[in-house]
């Protein structure tokens, strides 16, 4: 009998470590049609930002786009119980750690939809997307995600392809230049939002946190609207729908799925699937009749050295 139940019993292990697996595959599935989907709602928002009337303000913009995000979420919190409880459990150590990357992602906006007014589309989003840069050798440390030769390799290709954007694009102009960096500083905002979410998203549920931090990002901007005398009222009615059509292509589809798969895949390899935003950013730009922005010579050159590299530095065991 006794030899009867310790043969049931490891049967029964192995049945639930097979079904734990199949759940973690299955989950892991709908992690990368998510991503997929987030990749391609973000494309679209540099197309929507430039869409935008040329007057209003670049802070104002990314506040709304915010707002009007989390103001979308509101029903699914209040309704949804987990959420709910999560919302009103949450603990200190976690809300401080969401107030962060909060921060860190209203810097993001602020820096790269500003970035729009001084540089193209392909240049933004390509310089933008290069927080994989980033985020590959500090998720190596933070998450223990090994870091290969072939890793660095694509490291300093990247850089490589960043300096030939950025120093040979429209011959250095002081307002492109301008715009590049400010698109690299909200790339560098991205890759430690990213590192951050990857972190937090293993505590708390997608609908708790990206509440808190949208909304949390949004008074932050609110402030810094306030501070540089943004415009918050008085814009055009049609103005305002583009953002808040953003916020639902772009924000929830967009950011909010991408979250919601960080629990569930690698932080370099989330990031990496960002590529495609440069890539159906930079096709939408030139195809769509209003804006129409043929990529510079150095912006193709060097962007492609840029998603060659970034691809090399996301690399997994597998890959190789």
């Amino acid at each position: 009998m006794f030899i009867h139940n310790k043969i049931l019993k490891k049967h029964k292990n192995k049945i639930t470590t097979n079904i734990y697996h199949k759940m973690i595959n299955y989950m892991k599935n709908k992690a990368y049609i998510a991503l997929f989907i987030s990749v391609l709602s973000v494309s679209f928002a540099a197309i929507f930002i430039v869409t935008i009337s040329d007057f209003v303000h670049p802070l104002t913009i990314s506040f709304y786009r915010l707002f009007f995000t989390a103001v979308l979420l509101l029903p699914f919190v209040f309704l949804h119980k987990k959420t709910r409880q999560d919302l009103f459990n949450i603990s200190k150590k976690n809300l401080i750690i969401i107030a962060g990357i909060g921060i860190i992602l209203a810097l993001h906006f602020a820096f790269w939809v500003t970035s729009l007014d001084y540089t193209s589309v392909a240049s933004s989003v390509l310089l933008v997307t290069a927080h994989p840069v980033l985020v590959a050798p500090v998720a190596h440390f933070l998450f223990k995600e090994h870091l290969s030769f072939s890793n660095i390799f694509g490291i300093v290709i990247s850089l490589f392809g960043v300096a030939i954007l950025v120093a040979g694009n429209y011959g250095l102009g002081p307002m492109t230049l301008e715009g590049n960096i400010l698109a690299i500083l909200g790339g560098i905002a991205a890759g430690l939002y990213i590192l951050g979410g990857r972190r937090i998203r293993k505590n708390i549920s997608i609908g708790a946190y990206a509440f808190l931090v949208y909304f949390i990002a949004a008074i932050i901007l609110f402030f810094l609207c306030l501070i540089f005398s943004a415009d918050l009222i008085n814009l055009p009615k049609r103005d305002y729908f583009i953002i808040f059509i953003m916020a639902i292509i772009s924000g929830i589809f967009g950011h909010t799925f991408y979250n919601w798969s960080l629990k569930y895949i690698r932080a370099s390899t989330a990031s990496v699937a960002l590529l495609g935003e440069p890539l159906g950013s930079s096709i939408l730009a030139i195809i769509i009749p209003w804006i129409q922005q043929i990529p510079s010579n150095f912006t193709i050159f060097g962007g492609a050295i840029i998603l060659f590299g970034i691809y090399f530095t996301a690399r997994t065991k597998k890959n190789q």
